[in-house]
Formats: structure tokens, sequence, C-alpha cells
């Protein structure tokens, strides 16, 4: 679970990070979620975009993203939302205490 200390400290990384999904008319997938679980090992860090076309709300989105890939929900703005997970193999990020 993350302090609302390291949250602030990942939102502040996660400005400058660009979205990699886009979440659309389909919705959430066993794929999509495969595929972002694997980003997040990769990355840590990553956004993910919902589309106007979706026809979840955000939150739905950004719940089943997060319990899918094991990941923290950091936090959903418009339409974005924020996840990240510690990597196993490629640590990068130092999370404040």
């Amino acid at each position: 679970m993350l302090t609302g200390k390291q949250k602030r400290f990942l939102r502040a990384m996660a400005h400058h990070v660009k979205p990699i999904f886009q979440v659309g008319k389909g919705g959430v997938n066993a794929n999509m979620v495969k595929q972002i679980a694997d980003a997040l090992e990769a990355r840590e860090l990553i956004k993910v975009s919902v589309l106007q076309n979706c026809e979840e709300a955000r939150e739905v989105v950004a719940e089943q993203l997060a319990s899918g890939a094991g990941a923290e929900l950091v936090q959903t703005i418009g339409n974005t939302i924020v996840l990240y997970k510690e990597s196993k193999e490629n640590k990068q990020i130092v999370l404040p205490r």
C-alpha cells in the first residue's frame, strides 16, 4: 500500500510520462491486462488513457487494470490513469519512506 507521500512522489514523476495504452470501446480485456503487467515490469510507472468511446466508467477501468496487473492505482486524473508496480527484475524508482 502506498502512503500519501509516496503517491505524491509518483504523481510528480508521472507528470512527464506519456500514456502508452488506450482503453477504448472494447473496455478491459485479458490481453490488455497482460500487456500492462509486462509494461509495469519494464517501467514501473505507466499512464493509461481512457478514450471517449469507452463504455465503462474511468474508476471501474482503473480498478480492473490495477487489480488485474497487481499494481497500485496512483491516481486517475481526467481520462488518464496512473499505475505503479515495483519491478522484480528492473527496479528503478526508489520511493520515499
